[in-house]
């Protein structure tokens, strides 16, 4: 036996298992006594013809008791010590065997613990044990009488052994292959467990990276947003102090005030604009041009210079105002969708779509190409416009066609709306 399987069975060996190992000794001590007084009296009942075959004892006699309860004690230990319970039982049933000439003393004690050692114990072990005892059962007419009964009990015995051993072995095996599927089972459960946890993590990365750049565009945003609105409203105050001053005494002085009142608010807005159009722009960026939903057809000629039919569909209400910061996101979430569908999809057909209503501004991009493309993770695009909507309180869906293609579509709602 394996030293791993003896320390394992040493450990378990708990008093459940010794009690349970003295039952089945004690059994198998019962069924070779019976079978040592009923076997030959049920097979030849007839004394002339027990004698006749060589049988000399048919009771059992106080040694015969003595060497079955010998041949079976070992069987206390044999899941503690295997290999030394089978030489036991094997050994004394053989010297009793031998020497008491009976022919009928059971086997059943080699057999239980040739099943313990193969059940236990490698290939090896057992079959050198099953050589060995076939070996002693085929010896034994050479040492006792020979007789008819005799030459069948050797038969018999030795295919019990091979039997067993066969069994033993087997059970062996498919512990082992149960225990090996098990050990591989765990195995990958655990390192599915690992990569579900590293995704985890990974999503989490993302998903902080995400937040911290949103929230650093943010403060940066609201720093240029005070700086500008500190400086002009500074301005317009002190213009508005000089226009009530003078409306009276020098309307044209008073008159240049409220210009200079009207330059300095028109030139903050313009700043405004511009700040919320660089959402996405690196800190310290060149000012892009301030474009907004009426530049839609800049995006459907870019798309028809790539080659591509495009479509634009409006649906404006005519008595909603769009803020020029809500305009300017949705103008950069198209663009960004139209090189997308440029760079990636394939597409031979675009429609985009823009839809104004009284309490949300919609934009979609829709293609037929080949949808999401495998490499979309690797750059900011889709999270940018989707950090775009959020930033506006919008939402952001991506999603592929029912026959294929990709379709974009950001919606923010509108907190200012002016009825013509």
């Amino acid at each position: 036996m394996d030293s791993a399987e003896a320390d394992r069975l040493q450990k378990q060996m708990s008093a459940t298992d010794w009690l349970v190992d003295i039952v089945i000794f004690a059994g198998a001590f019962g069924f070779a006594l019976l079978q040592l007084t009923l076997s030959v009296n049920l097979i030849v009942p007839d004394d002339f013809t027990r004698r006749l075959l060589g049988i000399r004892i048919v009771t059992p006699t106080a040694m015969a008791i003595l060497a079955t309860l010998a041949s079976c004690l070992p069987l206390i230990v044999r899941r503690r010590f295997p290999c030394a319970s089978f030489a036991l039982c094997y050994g004394l049933w053989l010297i009793f065997e031998w020497g008491l000439s009976t022919s009928m003393l059971s086997l059943i004690a080699v057999l239980v613990s040739l099943f313990t050692l193969a059940l236990t114990s490698g290939r090896n072990y057992t079959l050198i044990a099953s050589i060995i005892a076939i070996a002693g059962v085929l010896a034994e007419p050479l040492i006792g009488v020979s007789s008819t009964l005799t030459s069948l009990l050797m038969l018999q015995n030795s295919a019990l052994i091979a039997a067993v051993a066969f069994a033993g072995y087997s059970l062996h095996t498919s512990a082992k292959l149960a225990a090996s599927a098990q050990a591989q089972a765990d195995e990958e459960m655990k390192l599915r467990q690992s990569e579900a946890l590293r995704a985890n993590e990974a999503l989490r990365a993302r998903e902080a990276e995400a937040s911290r750049r949103l929230e650093e565009e943010r403060v940066r945003i609201a720093r240029e947003v005070h700086d500008i609105t500190g400086h002009s409203l500074s301005a317009v105050n002190v213009q508005a102090s000089v226009a009530e001053r003078l409306i009276d005494a020098n309307p044209s002085a008073a008159k240049e005030a409220l210009s200079n009142i009207r330059s300095v608010s028109a030139g903050a807005l313009d700043e405004l604009r511009q700040v919320v159009g660089m959402l996405r722009e690196n800190d310290g960026a060149d000012t892009q041009p301030l474009f907004g939903l009426g530049d839609m057809s800049q995006l459907v000629d870019y798309l028809e210079s790539a080659g591509m039919d495009c479509e634009l569909h409006e649906q404006i209400s005519s008595d909603v105002h769009v803020s020029a910061y809500v305009g300017t996101a949705l103008f950069g979430i198209a663009r960004e969708a139209a090189t997308n569908v440029v760079r990636h999809s394939g597409a031979s057909k675009v429609c985009i779509r823009v839809v104004v209503k009284v309490d949300y501004a919609e934009v979609s991009v829709s293609d037929d190409g080949c949808g999401i493309p495998d490499r979309a993770d690797e750059g900011h695009g889709i999270e940018g416009m989707r950090e775009r909507a959020r930033a506006l309180g919008g939402t952001f869906n991506i999603s592929e066609g029912h026959e294929g293609g990709l379709s974009v579509c950001a919606r923010i709602p509108l907190s200012q709306k002016v009825a013509s």
